[in-house]
């Protein structure tokens, strides 16, 4: 199967699909709000358009699957905002439609376990704007008659997106906070499901994308060092830690997330299916690189 993804606010994960589709014979445009960007989108085998200065219109017209990928803002979703009426012109061409939305819309649920079905409670600005990002799309796809998948994601890992160069430089910090538990997913897996998806547009729906071992975060600065053969980083009680907003409001939520659909629906066996296998493969991939 091939067409022509376009890929609304092509980043790290989008690249990693990209990665899979491309030698398959797909066309995909991947846009990008920073011009410097478009140079590594190409050299990927990816067409870039730069937002919202070029005109996205021929790509998005000849499209048959669309990614977004872009956050949501204040302003709701950035692509329903701007180019909805675009959107609307080009339906008649999609075949698929795919959005990465994040596990943060579930909220906080003291450590126990959630699935696609759970009620959805937000504990962050952040995590009720996609909820609303969620509905917008839900909408607008029930209105254009088209298959709508969501992709609520954990807490993403990969090559460039590890925990290795802080535990190096001695930055790390083991963060404890009692009972906290965390999801989290492989780039490489979120590609391998969203190809899944694409393959099986008739199984669109809600999936949540993590592998099978919620664990605290502490424990995987752990075993980060433990790999690298380094000391074991400082342990640092929450309440007193320095961290910034950002980082603190990240430990406002504690929950285990089910991934049992991506697994019965889509037929997906996961590559990396707990931390540590997944920290070996990219240490091992670090060394082979070096």
């Amino acid at each position: 199967m091939t067409g022509h993804l376009f890929s609304f606010g092509h980043g790290y994960s989008s690249s990693a699909l990209a990665a899979r589709l491309v030698p398959q014979g797909w066309r995909i445009t991947g846009t990008t709000r920073e011009a410097h960007n478009a140079d590594a989108i190409r050299a990927s085998g990816v067409t870039p358009v730069i937002v919202p200065d070029q005109d996205i219109a021929p790509a998005l017209r000849e499209a048959t699957h669309l990614l977004v990928c872009a956050a949501p803002d204040e302003n709701g979703d950035p692509m329903l905002a701007r180019y909805q009426d675009l959107l609307t012109e080009a339906a008649p061409h999609l075949t698929w439609v795919g959005y990465l939305s994040t596990t943060g819309v579930y909220g906080d649920h003291g450590g126990d376990w959630v699935d696609e079905d759970t009620a959805l409670s937000p504990a962050t600005r952040r995590g009720q704007m996609r909820v609303e990002a969620e509905n917008a799309w839900t909408a607008f796809c029930t209105d254009s008659n088209l298959p709508l998948s969501i992709f609520r994601l954990a807490g993403i890992y990969g090559p460039g997106r590890g925990p290795f160069a802080k535990v190096r430089a001695g930055t790390a910090r083991r963060i404890i906070k009692d009972g906290q538990v965390f999801s989290r997913t492989h780039v490489e897996d979120i590609a391998q499901v969203l190809e899944a998806a694409i393959n099986r547009p008739q199984c669109s729906g809600i999936f949540n994308v993590c592998d099978d071992d919620p664990a605290p975060p502490q424990d995987v600065i752990a075993y980060a060092a433990e790999l690298l053969g380094l000391p074991l980083p400082e342990a640092v009680d929450f309440e007193t830690a320095e961290l910034s907003p950002m980082a603190r409001s990240f430990y406002a939520e504690s929950k285990k997330v089910r991934n049992d659909r991506i697994k019965s629906d889509l037929g997906v066996r996961l590559l990396y299916p707990d931390y540590k296998t997944g920290l070996e493969a990219l240490l091992k991939a670090e060394e082979n690189a070096g």
